[in-house]
Protein backbone atom coordinates (compact mmCIF):
# COMPACT_ATOMS: atom_id res chain seq x y z
CA UNK A 1 0.00 0.00 0.00
CA UNK A 2 2.83 2.38 0.83
CA UNK A 3 4.25 1.80 -2.64
CA UNK A 4 1.00 3.02 -4.20
CA UNK A 5 0.98 6.08 -1.93
CA UNK A 6 4.55 6.91 -2.90
CA UNK A 7 4.20 6.32 -6.64
CA UNK A 8 0.60 7.41 -7.22
CA UNK A 9 -0.52 9.52 -4.24
CA UNK A 10 -3.44 11.26 -5.97
CA UNK A 11 -5.04 8.08 -7.31
CA UNK A 12 -4.47 6.37 -3.95
CA UNK A 13 -6.19 9.15 -2.00
CA UNK A 14 -9.14 9.27 -4.42
CA UNK A 15 -9.48 5.47 -4.29
CA UNK A 16 -9.42 5.27 -0.50
CA UNK A 17 -11.65 8.31 0.03
CA UNK A 18 -14.26 7.09 -2.47
CA UNK A 19 -14.38 3.69 -0.77
CA UNK A 20 -14.81 5.29 2.66
CA UNK A 21 -17.54 7.77 1.65
CA UNK A 22 -19.43 5.15 -0.37
CA UNK A 23 -19.43 2.56 2.42
CA UNK A 24 -20.40 5.27 4.93
CA UNK A 25 -23.35 6.24 2.70
CA UNK A 26 -24.47 2.58 2.59
CA UNK A 27 -24.86 2.77 6.36
CA UNK A 28 -26.18 6.32 6.61
CA UNK A 29 -28.66 7.05 3.85
CA UNK A 30 -28.93 10.71 4.83
CA UNK A 31 -25.61 11.18 3.01
CA UNK A 32 -27.34 10.49 -0.30
CA UNK A 33 -29.65 13.46 0.11
CA UNK A 34 -26.70 15.74 0.82
CA UNK A 35 -24.21 14.42 -1.74
CA UNK A 36 -26.27 13.40 -4.79
CA UNK A 37 -26.35 15.62 -7.87
CA UNK A 38 -29.66 17.53 -8.10
CA UNK A 39 -29.82 19.55 -11.33
CA UNK A 40 -33.06 21.30 -10.34
CA UNK A 41 -31.43 22.84 -7.26
CA UNK A 42 -28.34 23.87 -9.20
CA UNK A 43 -30.28 25.60 -11.99
CA UNK A 44 -33.32 27.02 -10.20
CA UNK A 45 -32.03 27.64 -6.69
CA UNK A 46 -28.38 28.34 -7.53
CA UNK A 47 -27.48 25.90 -4.78
CA UNK A 48 -25.71 22.59 -4.22
CA UNK A 49 -23.01 23.28 -6.81
CA UNK A 50 -20.71 21.15 -4.69
CA UNK A 51 -22.70 18.05 -5.67
CA UNK A 52 -20.93 17.91 -9.04
CA UNK A 53 -18.01 16.67 -6.92
CA UNK A 54 -19.66 14.95 -3.96
CA UNK A 55 -21.96 12.87 -6.17
CA UNK A 56 -18.82 11.20 -7.49
CA UNK A 57 -17.84 10.08 -3.99
CA UNK A 58 -20.88 7.86 -3.36
CA UNK A 59 -22.40 4.85 -5.09
CA UNK A 60 -25.79 3.20 -5.27
CA UNK A 61 -24.76 -0.21 -3.95
CA UNK A 62 -21.85 -2.60 -3.55
CA UNK A 63 -21.89 -3.78 -7.16
CA UNK A 64 -21.87 -0.21 -8.49
CA UNK A 65 -18.94 0.61 -6.21
CA UNK A 66 -17.05 -2.58 -7.12
CA UNK A 67 -17.41 -2.07 -10.87
CA UNK A 68 -16.29 1.56 -10.75
CA UNK A 69 -13.41 0.96 -8.36
CA UNK A 70 -12.19 -2.08 -10.31
CA UNK A 71 -12.05 0.05 -13.47
CA UNK A 72 -10.34 2.82 -11.49
CA UNK A 73 -7.77 0.37 -10.12
CA UNK A 74 -6.81 -0.97 -13.54
CA UNK A 75 -6.48 2.41 -15.22
CA UNK A 76 -6.01 5.26 -12.74
CA UNK A 77 -2.79 4.12 -11.09
CA UNK A 78 -0.83 3.57 -14.32
CA UNK A 79 -2.34 6.77 -15.78
CA UNK A 80 -1.05 8.92 -12.92
CA UNK A 81 2.45 7.60 -13.57
CA UNK A 82 2.13 8.58 -17.23
CA UNK A 83 0.38 11.94 -16.79
CA UNK A 84 1.95 13.19 -13.58
CA UNK A 85 0.32 13.84 -10.22
CA UNK A 86 -1.36 17.22 -10.65
CA UNK A 87 -2.25 16.44 -14.27
CA UNK A 88 -4.02 13.26 -13.21
CA UNK A 89 -5.90 15.07 -10.44
CA UNK A 90 -6.96 17.80 -12.85
CA UNK A 91 -8.16 15.30 -15.44
CA UNK A 92 -10.14 13.33 -12.84
CA UNK A 93 -11.93 16.34 -11.35
CA UNK A 94 -12.61 18.08 -14.66
CA UNK A 95 -13.90 14.85 -16.24
CA UNK A 96 -16.28 14.49 -13.29
CA UNK A 97 -17.57 18.05 -13.63
CA UNK A 98 -17.77 18.13 -17.44
CA UNK A 99 -19.57 14.78 -17.52
CA UNK A 100 -22.29 16.16 -15.23
CA UNK A 101 -23.03 19.31 -17.23
CA UNK A 102 -25.16 17.57 -19.92
CA UNK A 103 -27.20 15.86 -17.19
CA UNK A 104 -27.71 19.17 -15.41
CA UNK A 105 -29.00 20.75 -18.61
CA UNK A 106 -31.10 17.72 -19.56
CA UNK A 107 -32.79 17.36 -16.16
CA UNK A 108 -32.84 20.98 -15.00
CA UNK A 109 -36.66 21.01 -14.75
CA UNK A 110 -37.04 17.54 -13.26
CA UNK A 111 -37.25 18.01 -9.51
CA UNK A 112 -37.25 14.25 -8.86
CA UNK A 113 -34.03 13.56 -10.76
CA UNK A 114 -30.91 12.81 -8.73
CA UNK A 115 -27.73 11.01 -9.74
CA UNK A 116 -24.59 9.65 -8.15
CA UNK A 117 -21.41 7.73 -8.89
CA UNK A 118 -17.89 8.35 -10.17
CA UNK A 119 -18.91 7.29 -13.66
CA UNK A 120 -17.87 10.41 -15.54
CA UNK A 121 -14.46 10.75 -13.91
CA UNK A 122 -13.61 7.07 -14.28
CA UNK A 123 -14.70 7.08 -17.91
CA UNK A 124 -12.38 10.03 -18.47
CA UNK A 125 -9.52 8.10 -16.86
CA UNK A 126 -10.31 5.00 -18.92
CA UNK A 127 -10.25 6.76 -22.27
CA UNK A 128 -7.21 8.82 -21.38
CA UNK A 129 -5.36 5.59 -20.63
CA UNK A 130 -6.56 4.06 -23.89
CA UNK A 131 -4.84 6.89 -25.77
CA UNK A 132 -1.57 6.04 -24.02
CA UNK A 133 -1.85 2.25 -24.11
CA UNK A 134 -4.63 1.03 -26.44
CA UNK A 135 -3.38 -2.56 -26.30
CA UNK A 136 -2.98 -2.78 -22.55
CA UNK A 137 -4.37 -6.15 -21.44
CA UNK A 138 -7.35 -5.92 -19.07
CA UNK A 139 -8.40 -8.94 -17.04
CA UNK A 140 -12.16 -9.44 -16.91
CA UNK A 141 -13.45 -10.02 -13.38
CA UNK A 142 -11.07 -12.55 -11.82
CA UNK A 143 -9.25 -13.62 -14.98
CA UNK A 144 -5.57 -12.63 -15.24
CA UNK A 145 -4.58 -9.89 -17.70
CA UNK A 146 -3.10 -12.51 -20.03
CA UNK A 147 -6.61 -13.85 -20.61
CA UNK A 148 -8.20 -10.42 -20.80
CA UNK A 149 -8.95 -8.03 -23.64
CA UNK A 150 -7.27 -4.96 -25.04
CA UNK A 151 -8.14 -1.61 -23.50
CA UNK A 152 -9.20 -0.30 -26.92
CA UNK A 153 -11.90 -3.01 -27.00
CA UNK A 154 -12.80 -2.76 -23.32
CA UNK A 155 -13.52 0.99 -23.65
CA UNK A 156 -16.31 0.78 -26.26
CA UNK A 157 -17.80 -2.26 -24.49
CA UNK A 158 -17.83 -0.23 -21.28
CA UNK A 159 -19.67 2.62 -23.01
CA UNK A 160 -22.14 0.20 -24.62
CA UNK A 161 -22.90 -1.27 -21.21
CA UNK A 162 -23.49 2.23 -19.82
CA UNK A 163 -25.77 3.14 -22.73
CA UNK A 164 -27.74 -0.07 -22.24
CA UNK A 165 -28.10 0.55 -18.52
CA UNK A 166 -29.14 4.18 -19.06
CA UNK A 167 -32.04 2.98 -21.21
CA UNK A 168 -33.02 0.12 -18.92
CA UNK A 169 -32.61 1.27 -15.36
CA UNK A 170 -33.95 3.85 -12.98
CA UNK A 171 -31.40 3.55 -10.20
CA UNK A 172 -30.09 7.13 -9.77
CA UNK A 173 -26.80 6.06 -11.38
CA UNK A 174 -25.78 8.62 -13.98
CA UNK A 175 -24.98 6.20 -16.80
CA UNK A 176 -25.14 9.03 -19.34
CA UNK A 177 -22.11 10.61 -17.71
CA UNK A 178 -19.89 7.77 -18.94
CA UNK A 179 -20.12 8.98 -22.54
CA UNK A 180 -19.42 12.62 -21.76
CA UNK A 181 -16.72 11.65 -19.28
CA UNK A 182 -15.01 9.67 -22.06
CA UNK A 183 -15.09 12.71 -24.34
CA UNK A 184 -13.75 14.90 -21.54
CA UNK A 185 -10.93 12.47 -20.84
CA UNK A 186 -9.89 12.40 -24.49
CA UNK A 187 -10.05 16.19 -24.84
CA UNK A 188 -8.15 16.88 -21.62
CA UNK A 189 -5.45 14.36 -22.51
CA UNK A 190 -4.97 16.02 -25.91
CA UNK A 191 -4.63 19.40 -24.17
CA UNK A 192 -2.16 18.09 -21.58
CA UNK A 193 -0.21 15.97 -24.11
CA UNK A 194 -0.60 17.49 -27.61
CA UNK A 195 1.37 14.62 -29.17
CA UNK A 196 -0.90 11.90 -27.80
CA UNK A 197 -3.00 11.44 -30.96
CA UNK A 198 0.01 10.69 -33.22
CA UNK A 199 1.28 8.40 -30.46
CA UNK A 200 -2.06 6.56 -30.38
CA UNK A 201 -2.28 6.27 -34.17
CA UNK A 202 1.29 4.97 -34.36
CA UNK A 203 0.52 2.22 -31.85
CA UNK A 204 -2.61 1.18 -33.73
CA UNK A 205 -0.84 1.15 -37.10
CA UNK A 206 2.05 -0.85 -35.64
CA UNK A 207 -0.37 -3.44 -34.31
CA UNK A 208 -2.34 -3.61 -37.57
CA UNK A 209 0.80 -4.08 -39.63
CA UNK A 210 2.08 -6.80 -37.33
CA UNK A 211 4.88 -4.77 -35.84
CA UNK A 212 3.94 -5.33 -32.21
Amino acid sequence: MMQYLNDTPVASIIFIFTLITSVYAFNDHSVYGKFMLHPYSIVHHKAKYFTVITSGLIHADGMHLFFNMATFFFFAFPLEQLLGHWQFGLLYILSMVLADIPSILKHKNDYRYHSLGASGAISGVLFSMILFAPFMQIGILFLPPQLGIWAIIFGPLYLFYCYYMSKKSNDNINHDAHFFGALAGILLTVILFPGIIPHFVAQVMTKLTGGG
